[in-house]
């Protein structure tokens, strides 16, 4: 497996990032160790996780597999957000509890610092000078390496790094958005800023839970019981198969599944692959409930698509652009006036 630069930082990763959301959950102990010496293996070397997933259970899990290896051969990513308890502070961005979930999460990951420490998500109640002076502290502290963000808009992107570069704190060096073939929104402002920024695109659910795969097919009617994705759709509380069940969807199906005949690989390798190749990502993330899982994922490394293939699939997944993109678009290419 490849290694890359996170953004323009000097910190090496390898090309697929392990997700670990399912450790402690869909995953037991053993099993998450066998997935996470599965990715070693391989020459995996950036693992993500949160403090929030299983409550702390996936940063345990992670922790006593890290004792029987070298820990500086790895990059341990963990974020910082989420409810953790029941007192007023137990979540959010605020420097209390900032300063109270790094410790919680050394202790947990039973090492003494975090390579990438990442904000979960934007937080509008704590102001973001109070989050951003925090985080650098840890940094200077030696308890957190980077900083990264995850789940916000282009604007507060934009402000954090402007504030960062201002105050002299650490700044931002990686995003982890939702993007894949089906979502491709992130490409409208986001890539455009973390490009500017030299900041790498980590992105999550690359597979669409599952609907990357090539396992749902055209005429079918409901997602396998049982899965994540059904899963997910309980939790929203309404029918998501109705809204991803469209002719784009399909198109965009299809043509990962005939690319993936075409060229000897698995969908799932192939929309991986495609996402590889994208403006500014640096390691999509990959989650697995088990080592078997894993190995098909780990197929998307090593290869690359044609560029009539890359077309293909980028032709598929297009969208009609909302404004003002649609504007934006048509005239990104004019020469100028004489």
């Amino acid at each position: 497996m490849k290694q890359r630069f996170l953004g323009r930082s000097g910190l090496r990763v390898s090309e697929l990032c392990l997700g670990t959301m399912t450790f402690g959950q869909d995953t037991d102990e053993a099993e998450a160790h066998r997935v996470l010496d599965t990715f070693a293996e391989a020459g995996g070397t950036f693992v993500d996780t949160a403090d929030v997933y299983q409550r702390g259970v996936s940063e345990e899990i992670i922790g006593r597999w890290l004792k029987g290896r070298r820990r500086d051969d790895l990059v341990i990513a963990t974020k910082v957000f989420g409810t953790m308890g029941g007192a007023p502070n137990a979540g959010g961005l605020s420097r209390k509890h900032i300063v109270r979930a790094v410790e919680d999460s050394l202790r947990r990951l039973g090492t003494d610092h975090i390579d990438l420490y990442q904000t979960h998500v934007w937080d509008a109640t704590t102001p973001v000078e109070e989050t951003l002076a925090t985080l650098d502290t840890l940094v200077k502290a030696g308890k957190v390496r980077y900083l990264g963000a995850s789940n916000l808009s282009a604007s507060q992107l934009q402000r954090s790094q402007d504030l960062a570069r201002r105050n002299g704190w650490e700044p931002y060096v990686s995003l982890q958005p939702l993007y894949n073939l089906l979502a491709r929104e992130v490409e409208w402002e986001l890539a455009p800023v973390s490009l500017a920024e030299g900041v790498g695109i980590i992105p999550w659910s690359p597979l669409q839970g599952g609907w990357l795969t090539g396992k749902y097919r055209r005429g079918m009617t409901a997602v396998e019981p049982g899965t994540r994705e059904a899963r997910y759709q309980r939790e929203l509380g309404r029918e998501a198969w109705r809204e991803r069940d469209d002719e784009r969807t399909w198109r965009v199906v299809e043509a990962v599944v005939a690319v993936a005949e075409e060229a000897g690989r698995t969908p799932a390798q192939v929309a991986l692959r495609w996402l590889l190749g994208r403006p500014g990502v640096t390691a999509p993330i990959v989650g697995a409930r088990t080592a078997a899982q894993l190995t098909d994922s780990l197929g998307a490394a090593g290869w690359e698509l044609t560029p009539e293939q890359t077309a293909r699939l980028d032709t598929a997944s297009e969208r009609p652009l909302p404004y003002p993109y649609d504007v934006l678009h048509r005239f990104r290419d004019r020469e100028p006036q004489d």
